[in-house]
């Protein structure tokens, strides 16, 4: 359940966004799209991993007409991402696109504006306006003396202002910056003046652990706030891994349950298995398991039991053996070994 600040509904395809829908997990290709095939592949991996929305980047003629291709072999709504020409979002409607990614700013005329804001409304396609730190407009970062949340919002209402001229009000917005801080503020004060649903993501978050912990703390503060209908983390490599660590950062605020989530301890000396390589095997084996819950992997006796308990299903470990729990309740005793097949075991016997 999504408790987020009352924002108004938008639908991206058949994924509605706001308006107390569920907070959707979205990502981009980093696939040339005019590579259908090597793009249709890499979506069908996100699709697996459980992405809701997949963007693509439209540069030209050749990327908007592989969306003729790409669109009728996946299953999750598709936003082009549009810079400049008017020309391909226009395109891109015509040819089944869910949703745009644009700035009217940058579209040019107002009367290009107006086309591509009138196709979309004539097709039901949602636009998403995206103002990054980098994007600002010159005049507002005059006006309020440098990039920061006032400008940064100033130039999305300003945005928003040239599709409502239009007639056009299926916005989401983004305010991202790669300053987390920057970010949290600007996300803040545009939801104290608008109800438009948000976009959330921390932009240019960078690779690995860093950009994990920028991205977490970033959005999970705004989602701990009920501020955010649906969000991207941004990461330098496999999309793929954007869409794990958005489901991390919803499942460990309560706001989505699909899939396991597992609790294990960090390791100390009490340590009696091998807990690490048991994690990371777990992992990879409970990722077709088939079951929605908590599993604790515990690997003493001083926590392990209080915890493993207080999990759908447990395992606490000790001198080589373990103890498999089932809602509280121990159910054997097995070695080291089979622990982790035991376990699987009772799941699947149970969920069949």
């Amino acid at each position: 359940m999504n408790l987020s600040k009352h924002t108004r509904q938008i639908a991206v395809g058949d994924v509605l966004i706001g308006g107390g829908a569920p907070i959707s997990i979205q990502s981009m290709t980093n696939t040339k799209t005019k590579d259908a095939v090597s793009t249709i592949d890499q979506i069908h991996r996100l699709e697996n991993a459980g992405c809701d929305i997949i963007r693509v980047a439209v540069n030209d003629l050749e990327d908007a007409e592989a969306l003729d291709q790409i669109i009728p072999a996946i299953s999750i709504p598709v936003i082009a991402d549009i810079q400049f020409d008017y020309r391909l979002a226009l395109y891109a409607l015509e040819h089944g696109v869910h949703g745009l990614r644009i700035n009217p700013g940058n579209i040019g005329e107002a009367w290009k504006v107006k086309e591509v804001a009138d196709a979309a409304k004539a097709r039901n396609v949602s636009i998403r306006i995206g103002v990054n730190s980098g994007s600002v407009k010159p005049a507002f970062i005059e006006k309020y003396r440098g990039v920061n949340p006032k400008s940064i919002v100033e130039s999305a209402l300003d945005e928003i202002a040239t599709l409502e001229k239009f007639g056009f009000d299926a916005i989401k917005v983004s305010l991202k910056s790669s300053d987390v801080r920057q970010s949290i503020e600007s996300y803040r004060e545009f939801s104290r003046v608008s109800d438009y649903p948000l976009h959330l993501g921390i932009t240019e978050a960078g690779a690995g652990m860093n950009g994990i912990v920028k991205s977490a703390v970033g959005m999970g503060t705004l989602l701990e706030e009920g501020i955010g209908d649906t969000m991207r983390v941004s990461l330098t490599g496999d999309p793929v891994d954007e869409v794990h660590c958005a489901k991390a950062i919803l499942k460990s605020l309560g706001l989505r349950r699909e899939g396991i989530d597992i609790v294990a301890c960090p390791t100390c000396g009490r340590t009696e298995i091998d807990l690490i390589h048991l994690v990371e095997e777990a992992q990879e084996r409970f990722k077709n398991l088939g079951f929605e819950g908590k599993i604790a992997i515990m690997g003493c006796r001083v926590n392990g039991p209080g915890e493993a308990r207080e999990a759908d299903y447990g395992i606490t470990g000790g001198n080589g053996r373990g103890v498999i729990f089932k809602k509280g309740e121990v159910v054997e005793t097995v070695d080291e070994a089979k622990l982790l097949d035991a376990l699987i075991d009772l799941i699947e016997r149970d969920h069949r």
